[in-house]
């Protein structure tokens, strides 16, 4: 009885995007077909080393070409694993099921040259209706005496059917658009298969003649590989068009045996912070497919990796529950480790420019090796860039940043925000800014916890500029005219101060005089005990903190409004209808402090008052 399905998705606006907008040239429909056959050959020569029954006498792995022009259709075929009928259903009735209206989305806001989608939401087998109205599917799977069809037009809908099949594998054949016909021609069949699929590992056959090497890349020669090669290669593993930033291929001898050849992607992949999110470098045991990116064998921090890992020292048998603990694995990631830092330095010393556009893409997931690589933590933060306060439109390392430290100063002075243009406009900034002293900008969410647990850099202690005392005395700040000189002295601020302390009771940890602000009236510090300031509002937004810590009220005794203060309370401080005044004032510079801060008011009514009644006073006495 045949089966009717609608699919699980917004299928005619994802198959438009698709047939139109997505793939640049038809022709690649052929190697994503390709790739899904050799795919499925490979899981099951894996299978097979643990259950021989599943491959049976049929273990030569190909995949099939058949053109038949008389009937226009085009038939990949595959004896690989083969799908049943709920294989079907899953992965060809649910289009993009990692996220239709995310991927949609994305690409209505513009984003189509961001190719890494592709692969990220599994839309490849799709590509076969560029050059076809109707798609038939039949499979067997592997153990399996049933076989089934799957058929669409790609439209809305698809057939599913039980049918005899003698073999397992699976064939896929498509019946070719008018404008596609030249997918038949035995010549342009082979040049898109040498181009897009030479290295595929199994043979790919048309009329008994074998198109490809079929010898996979990483066991070539380094120099017997092209650029091209590589960058098709790279992109059969990350089903995306651009280029890989970088490439890694080495062999390793010795204590243990393996070829690496991993691929720094050119863009950065549209799911790398996705809490599931898997690095993709394959795991093979003597060219035999094991693992899709097996746990354990790359860091988290370079989860952006694509590429291959094919190890002499394991064996074929190797279960997933084995991988995770095996020391063989241990070793190959401390080697991939060590070799893609050791890339990344070089790249970072030669191409600075390169390196910076390397950073803009993957820098925030870097950055987390920091602290969850406790071996190789302090060469992950050499690599870091970032951008400061006299240089905020480029990368600065922090060796750079220590070369030019202002005499006197013994930290390396830091501020964490959401956005790093709204903490470059702190007021907490301003004594720095006043000295010329650079201030890191850090605005990744990482940031507040990789600097937690960092205690220096060559000796160099951080230091935030919203915690602490700011001890700027040692540091001179810039030469200035004479005339500018004698404006710096400024009244006495205790009586001020002390009235602010009484006005403003527990709502602050201490009222003092600032030494950071040069331009702003008031600002709020955290104490040298407390937690930094925008790390606990992280920490309270995520609702692991329920109160906020007390802070420390700044005045800033050269600004004009503290000036007035001062000198009202100096020239009229027994009158108590001024200390009131100045009382009421206290509070509403108190509310502005957390304003900046972007803290919400406790009490945002009570502070519309006051302002008004602040301003119509000042209006009445003017």
């Amino acid at each position: 009885m045949t089966e009717k399905h609608e699919f699980q998705a917004e299928v005619s606006r994802l198959l438009e995007i698709v047939a139109h907008s997505l793939y640049s040239e038809r022709q690649v429909f052929l190697r994503e077909l390709i790739s899904n056959a050799s795919d499925a050959c490979d899981k099951l020569r894996f299978l097979a080393q643990q259950d021989g029954t599943l491959a049976g006498d049929d273990t030569d792995f190909a995949v099939i070409l058949t053109a038949d022009e008389a009937g226009k259709t085009l038939t990949i075929a595959d004896n690989g694993i083969g799908m049943d009928r709920d294989d079907l259903v899953a992965n060809l009735g649910t289009i993009a099921r990692s996220g239709t209206a995310a991927f949609v989305k994305a690409l209505d806001a513009g984003q189509r040259k961001d190719m890494p989608l592709i692969g990220q939401f599994g839309v490849g087998f799709y590509s076969a209706f560029m050059v076809a109205d109707k798609v038939a599917v039949e499979s067997r799977k592997a153990g399996s005496e049933a076989g089934w069809r799957w058929e669409s037009d790609g439209k809305g809908s698809y057939t599913i059917d039980a049918i005899d099949l003698p073999k397992r594998g699976t064939s896929i054949k498509l019946h070719l658009k008018d404008d596609a016909a030249e997918f038949l021609d035995a010549d342009k069949l082979g040049e898109i298969v040498r181009r897009y699929s030479d290295h595929i590992a199994i043979p790919i056959k048309l009329a008994d003649k074998t198109l490809n090497r079929a010898s996979a890349l990483w066991t070539r020669s380094k120099n017997e590989v092209t650029p091209e090669q590589h960058t098709e290669f790279y992109r059969h593993l990350s089903h995306g068009f651009d280029e890989p930033w970088g490439t890694l291929h080495w062999r390793a001898e010795g204590k243990i045996e393996y070829t690496a050849l991993l691929y720094v992607p050119g863009i950065r992949p549209f799911d790398l912070f996705a809490p599931e999110r898997k690095h993709g470098v394959k795991l093979y045991v003597r060219r035999v497919f094991v693992n899709e990116a097996p746990e354990g064998l790359v860091p988290r921090y370079l989860r952006f990796l694509r590429g291959v890992v094919d190890s002499e020292d394991l064996p074929l048998n190797v279960s997933r529950e084995m991988l995770q603990n095996n020391p063989v694995v241990r070793l190959i990631r401390q080697g991939i480790t060590a070799r893609v830092l050791g890339e990344l330095e070089k790249r970072a010393k030669d191409d600075a420019d390169s390196y910076g556009t390397f950073w803009d893409s993957f820098g925030e997931a870097m950055k987390e090796g920091i602290f969850e690589d406790a071996e190789n933590g302090g060469r992950v933060l050499s690599l870091a860039r970032f951008r400061t306060t006299t240089a905020p439109d480029k990368w600065v390392g922090l060796a750079e940043y220590v070369s030019r430290m202002k005499p006197g100063q013994e930290a390396i002075y830091y501020i964490a925000g959401d956005d790093a243009k709204t903490v470059a406009n702190s007021p907490h900034l301003e004594g720095f800014a006043k000295r010329g002293i650079e201030v890191l900008l850090l605005s990744d969410p990482v940031d507040e916890f990789w600097i937690a647990q960092t205690a220096d850099f060559e000796g160099k202690k951080f230091a935030s500029v919203t915690r602490g005392s700011a001890d700027l005395d040692k540091i001179a700040e810039a030469e200035k005219p004479e005339d500018a000189k004698k404006d710096d002295a400024t009244p006495d601020i205790a009586p001020l101060v002390a009235l602010f302390r009484l006005a403003l009771g527990d709502s602050v940890k201490d009222v003092r005089a600032s030494q950071r602000l040069a331009e702003s009236a008031v600002c709020l510090v955290a104490d040298d005990s407390d937690m930094d300031i925008h790390l606990e509002r992280m920490l309270r937004q995520h609702k692991q903190l329920r109160a906020a810590a007390k802070r420390i009220l700044e005045l800033n005794p050269a600004h004009a409004l503290i000036q007035a203060l001062a000198r009202s309370l100096r020239e009229q401080g027994d009158n108590t209808a001024v200390q009131a005044r100045v009382s009421e004032v206290a509070k509403l510079l108190f509310d502005q402090a957390r304003i900046v801060e972007g803290d919400k008011l406790d009490d945002p009514s009570a502070f519309a008052k006051r302002l008004a009644s602040t301003l119509a006073a000042g209006f009445a006495a003017a």
